[in-house]
């Protein structure tokens, strides 16, 4: 019997000696990706503003038996982002997936939003996507493949009476955002996809799930009845980096309950 066709699709989620780049790797969803994506057998680098906030990070990657390091870098400041990418290189010698998880989210009625603060979250979560993609893409480009994961929300959707005039708006750029690298892209097998959770359990949201009254008003539009949490959006991350997913792209995955279903 010919197993070549068995062998293949047990090597679909093979990723093990790729390298990926993790931004926002201090946060509780950029930890829980390098760890999943760790136990895969792929390199990471976390990065963020701040090196010391990356060290649970780091540590709890190599503690697992994985392999991580981190580099401070600024998302929105592309000569920050390039000496990010030429230190991943100097150290693994490639880049395999860029995972841009790094972003913030400032909640306001939108009559009394400061424009300071809608400015800020559309500059962090734009163009602090926007310039890791165009950093890496090139460096893709160039080494004719590449995959690209940004993160999304389900904000982008539908519009919530709860404050999303900024973060809403941003994360529909990036949707759009990562269909348009997708289509320019894809000829150089460059794969560009995004995962848009649900509102999930974070120290940013621990604020608005705590409150009583908030959190029904979120978990009324979402028919599996709770929040996500971190392990929810691991595997579509871990899926998209695949070679299960090599013909997939421009997509966003709504890990989110049923709550865009209907």
């Amino acid at each position: 019997m010919d197993k070549s066709w068995d062998n293949k699709v047990k090597a679909l989620f093979n990723i093990e000696n790729k390298v990926a780049v993790i931004t926002g790797g201090a946060g509780s969803l950029g930890e829980g990706v390098a760890r999943g994506l760790a136990n895969f057998g792929v390199k990471i680098a976390v990065t963020g503003r701040t090196l010391a906030t990356l060290d649970k990070t780091v540590q709890q990657v190599n503690e697992a038996g994985g392999e991580a390091i981190a580099f401070a870098a600024d998302m929105t400041d592309e000569t920050s982002v390039k000496a990010l990418a030429d230190n991943v290189i100097a150290t693994w010698g490639k880049i395999d997936f860029l995972i841009n998880i790094a972003g913030i989210a400032i909640r306001h009625p939108a009559e009394s939003f400061d424009i300071g603060d809608f400015r800020k979250v559309i500059d962090i979560n734009v163009s602090g996507t926007f310039i890791p993609c165009k950093v890496f893409g090139d460096i893709f480009i160039k080494q004719g493949f590449g995959k690209i994961v940004n993160t999304s929300s389900v904000r982008a959707f539908a519009g919530h009476p709860g404050g999303y005039a900024a973060y809403g708006t941003s994360k529909g750029a990036i949707n759009l955002l990562t269909r348009q690298l997708a289509t320019e892209w894809a000829k150089y097998n460059i794969n560009v996809n995004a995962v848009a959770p649900t509102i999930f359990w974070t120290p940013l949201t621990q604020e608005v799930l705590e409150d009583e009254k908030l959190k029904k008003i979120f978990l009324d539009r979402i028919p599996m009845g709770r929040a996500a949490v971190v392990e929810d959006m691991v595997g579509s991350v871990i899926y998209l980096c695949s070679p299960a997913a090599d013909f997939i792209t421009g997509q966003v995955i709504y890990v989110d309950g049923g709550c865009t279903a209907g």
